[in-house]
């Protein structure tokens, strides 16, 4: 009987993943970041980026019933979540700079984009309707900086000046609308990541946000 641990089963190595895991890396060293700036000690920062980089696809997978979730039967995502820990650790003062925070978000951007089609390609797997899915799209690539606002104490960012669930939900409906129309899957796949990147580049760059009651 082999009882060998195989870290890296046979994925999908296609654009889509290796994006996916340079998504789960951005958003993850994003929740050490966070968790530096509230002095946190080392597990506490691995737990904040554990949940910013994986909590939305895990609230999905738990959502619908897609168990076990994606990160336990595919453990490479730990260990990019550990990586981000390292780099954050390792490279402290260069994340201060301005020009490490603007590539930090665009690759944010990239992350949100990427999540936001496994989402809605996910829901759509499952057979649920169209609304549903582009709900999940952005579940998937929301919740987990919602999840480290809150365990950090603080209202989360994207519930109060950030267009970004928007810039998800938006990209959801361009996939849908897509898929329809009958575009090929990787046509589909470039269009919804490029409008959510427009879309927060965008926003950012103009300061813009939502309208507050």
């Amino acid at each position: 009987m082999n009882n060998t641990i195989d870290i890296f089963p046979a994925f999908p190595w296609t654009f889509l993943f290796i994006q996916d895991l340079i998504g789960t890396v951005v958003f993850a060293i994003s929740g050490a970041i966070a968790a530096r700036e509230h002095k946190m000690d080392i597990f506490g920062m691995f737990v904040l980026a554990f949940v910013t980089g994986v909590g939305g696809g895990t609230l999905r997978d738990v959502m619908i019933g897609s168990t076990p979730v994606f990160w336990i039967k595919q453990p490479i995502y730990v260990l990019m979540i550990a990586l981000a820990v390292i780099i954050t650790v390792v490279c402290k003062r260069q994340f201060d700079s301005a020009r490490w925070q603007n590539g930090l978000l665009i690759f944010d951007a990239i992350g949100l984009g990427v999540f936001t089609v496994i989402g809605v390609q996910k829901g759509i797997d499952f057979g649920l309707h169209p609304l549903i899915c582009v709900a999940l799209g952005g579940i998937t690539g929301c919740f987990g900086g919602l999840i480290r606002d809150i365990l950090r104490n603080e209202v989360p960012i994207i519930l109060q000046r950030e267009v970004y669930v928007t810039a998800s939900l938006v990209g959801g409906i361009i996939f849908i609308l897509f898929r329809d129309a009958g575009f090929e899957s990787n046509w589909i796949d470039v269009a919804t990541v490029s409008t959510v990147i427009a879309i927060r580049m965008w926003t950012m760059h103009f300061n813009l946000h939502l309208p507050k009651i």
